[in-house]
């Protein structure tokens, strides 16, 4: 029988594990999946801000845990994985969404740099991903990977933002997702990426203080930048039986400016 719109988006009985997960981006797409009804196992280096996280998420109703851990590290990747497994069970829906940026120009962006943005922001999603399927998903035939890109890699930059290898990581997210998607689909593991634009957070501060919130929103066609429910619903859609059929796909949630700038 043909479910109903809100069956097919319910998440009541999954388990969904979020890497950056005290605050930003990840934070909201952790709410997305609690309020939908999943339990939710967030992380990040930082146990002081996983505590007011998990606080926020449970005030607002949602089976929510925490584990501190730096998934730029191999070890740390491996005890994420066994003390999410250990708590709550198998993993339903893993979110990719932990990473570091680094500003400087090309030709003189520091090697200790790039390595530090492509170990997070690459390798770690990949270890992380293949720990989780391995272990979780292919077994059961059954999971939803969802992988944080950004705008930032469809394209170059506008004067004054010189991010190479944060740009280079984000693309590299992006086939990363369309790659994974063809080869697990036989797991009926479905893997896609969301591109944010610009959102405040604490990593966007220091850009959109030096061009300017009003500057930057004003680029977009909804002249707005992100705010704290605009990742929400995509996130949903990816993680849910809403989305199954959806696979190596990303999709921009930037107010229009990829289209603009032709990403």
């Amino acid at each position: 029988m043909t479910r109903t719109v809100q069956q097919l988006f319910d998440l009541t009985g999954k388990t969904a594990l979020v890497t950056g997960g005290s605050r930003g981006l990840g934070l909201q797409m952790a709410h997305a999946l609690g309020e939908a009804g999943a339990r939710v196992l967030v992380t990040s280096r930082k146990a002081e801000d996983l505590e007011q996280a998990v606080a926020e998420l449970q005030a607002a109703g949602i089976d929510a845990r925490w584990v501190a851990a730096d998934c730029a590290k191999d070890s740390e990747i491996t005890r994420l994985v066994d003390e999410t497994l250990h708590r709550l069970g198998d993993i339903d829906i893993l979110v990719n969404n932990a990473g570091a940026a680094w500003g400087a120009p090309a030709e003189d962006h520091p090697v200790d740099a790039w390595d530090k943005v492509m170990n997070l922001n690459v390798r770690g999603y990949f270890l992380l991903s293949q720990a989780v399927a391995k272990r979780s998903m292919i077994a059961r035939r059954s999971g939803r990977i969802i992988n944080v890109a950004s705008i930032a890699g469809l394209g170059g930059n506008p004067e004054g933002m010189n991010t190479i290898a944060y740009n280079t990581s984000k693309g590299a997210v992006i086939n990363f997702t369309r790659t994974l998607g063809a080869e697990w689909g036989k797991y009926n593991i479905t893997v896609n990426a969301i591109c944010p634009g610009f959102f405040p957070s604490k990593m966007t501060a220091g850009t959109l203080k030096a061009m300017g919130e009003e500057k930057l929103a004003a680029h977009a066609p909804l002249k707005r930048l992100g705010d704290d429910e605009d990742l929400k619903g995509l996130c949903l859609l990816y993680a849910s039986d809403a989305g199954k059929h959806i696979t190596g796909q990303w999709l921009a949630v930037d107010g229009g400016v990829s289209v603009v700038t032709g990403g």
